[in-house]
């Protein structure tokens, strides 16, 4: 049985990266995805764009609607959930991915970048999950995931990038204020981060370069954890921030060989990840 076989399914930020690979995830079952992002013509340092994006998920088995997207604008978001809408019949799943990331400190840190990241991660992931409640809350089993991290309030996490910091706390604030207020309507609110560092364009780009792609996981964990948690009753499973490994060792998986870029280099921790999280395979923290 294909779980999300006619799920209709809101994506922001998935043109690439992790927004495509659960997409593409969901699409092997036969889900209808609404691709939200701005990308519609090829960009010199990143890879693919809304329509490439949208051509590879109906190669996977989905249906694509690609709506070019600039989610900081309230507009473009009501159109692009009313094109949904009147395309797919209604929303069962919303994924806020579309995200911002400047890792500098305080006094690096423009205010141009400040506003960017929170206009994108906390303002862009609160307008697009507004616009798609009335829809869950008529949809099949509805879900709102957010790519975000556990709230683990230490300042080592804030301290290198302040403003990063705030703006994908900003982005689990929302989960954890959402899910209690959508309870009763039985629309779960979720957050998913990755427990190593996941191999994007974000990381070769911003983060380590190319030679730190190696000690990465590819986005596949991502997508696979993503559908383990979309899959369950959203009645129960709600206001839980998951590790991507975690949950699938949940799951009963036991072979996490498959997601590595090179089996044979250390695999890195991503930031956020609680201290007392299990360890289903080593990581070590990057550059010691």
């Amino acid at each position: 049985m294909n779980k999300f076989a006619q799920k209709r399914v809101v994506v922001s930020g998935a043109s690439r990266g992790i927004g495509l690979a659960i997409a593409m995830r969901l699409a092997q079952d036969g889900a209808h995805i609404a691709i939200l992002a701005k990308t519609a013509e090829p960009h010199g340092k990143l890879p693919g764009t809304i329509y490439s994006a949208a051509e590879e998920i109906e190669s996977a088995g989905g249906r694509a609607l690609p709506i070019v997207t600039d989610i900081r604008y309230e507009d473009q978001v009501q159109s692009a959930i009313a094109r949904t809408v009147e395309e797919f019949g209604g929303i069962d799943i919303c994924i806020n991915n579309a995200s911002a990331i400047s890792l500098t400190q305080t006094q690096n840190t423009t205010m141009k970048r400040f506003d960017l990241m929170f206009d994108v991660n906390v303002r862009g992931t609160f307008l697009l999950t507004r616009e798609c409640l009335p829809h869950l809350a008529k949809g099949a089993n509805p879900h709102i995931l957010n790519i975000s991290p556990p709230l683990d309030m230490k300042s080592k996490w804030f301290a290198p990038n302040v403003a990063y910091s705030m703006s994908k706390f900003g982005m689990s604030l929302c989960v954890l204020g959402m899910a209690e207020e959508l309870r009763s309507q039985g629309i779960a609110v979720n957050a998913l981060w990755p427990h190593s560092v996941i191999a994007t364009a974000a990381i070769a780009n911003v983060v380590g370069g190319e030679s730190a792609l190696g000690h990465c996981r590819k986005t596949s964990i991502m997508a696979d954890a993503a559908a383990a948690v979309l899959s369950r009753d959203a009645t129960i499973h709600t206001g839980k921030f998951y590790i991507d490994d975690v949950i699938l060792a949940e799951e009963g998986i036991t072979d996490f060989s498959v997601y590595r870029i090179d089996p044979n280099k250390s695999l890195w921790s991503d930031f956020f990840v609680p201290d007392e999280t299990p360890e289903i395979e080593q990581v070590v923290l990057p550059f010691n």
